[in-house]
C-alpha cells in the first residue's frame, strides 16, 4: 500500500496490468476498486492527495504528464476510472490494437496529443506508421521485440526514433 500522499500540477496515468488496485482520494473520499486492464486518470490540479493499495500480485504502469503547470495548478483537481470493456478495439491482420487514450477512447485528459494503444501483436512483423513532429515511446508487457534495430525485453520503456 501507498499510503496517503500529494500530488499538484500533474496528470498521473494509471494503466492496470495484472491483479487489482484500490485507489483513494480526498475529493472522492472512498476506495475505488479497478483491475487488470482498467486505467485511472488523476488531473492533481490545485492539489489532491491520494493512496493506492495494490493486491496480492497486482501490477501498474503509471505515466506522469505536464499539463502546462501554469494553467494546470489553478483549475480543481479531478479523478475518473475506466474500465477495459470501455475501450475500442481493432483487429489489423493477427494483431489487436486497444484505444487507451485518442480517437474514439472515453479517455480525458488535459495533456494535448497523447495517445496510448495497446497492441498484442500476432504472429510476424508488426509495423505503426509514424506521423512527424509527434514523440513516440513503447512500453513491452510481454516477450522481447525489435525496436529501431535494438532487441528490448518485457517491462522495457524506450523511446521510438
Amino acid at each position: 500500500m501507498f499510503g496517503l500522499h500529494p500530488h499538484q500540477g500533474f496528470e498521473i496515468c494509471s494503466f492496470v496490468l495484472k491483479g487489482q488496485i484500490r485507489h483513494y482520494d480526498t475529493q472522492l473520499k472512498e476506495w475505488r476498486p479497478l483491475s487488470a486492464g482498467d486505467v485511472q486518470i488523476i488531473r492533481a490540479g490545485s492539489g489532491i492527495s491520494h493512496s493506492e493499495w495494490l493486491g496480492k500480485d497486482g501490477e501498474i504502469f503509471q505515466i506522469w504528464f505536464d499539463p502546462n503547470l501554469e494553467t494546470t495548478l489553478s483549475k480543481p483537481a479531478s479523478y475518473d476510472d475506466y474500465k477495459a470493456s470501455d475501450f475500442p478495439e481493432k483487429q489489423i491482420g493477427e494483431s489487436r490494437i486497444k484505444t487507451l487514450v485518442g480517437p474514439g477512447s472515453p479517455f480525458q485528459m488535459d495533456t494535448p496529443g497523447v495517445e496510448v494503444f495497446q497492441v498484442e501483436i500476432g504472429s510476424g512483423e508488426f509495423r505503426l506508421k509514424a506521423q512527424e513532429g509527434k514523440i513516440y515511446s513503447a512500453y513491452l508487457l510481454a516477450g522481447t521485440a525489435i525496436i529501431n534495430g535494438e532487441i528490448i525485453q518485457q517491462f522495457d520503456f524506450v523511446l521510438v526514433a
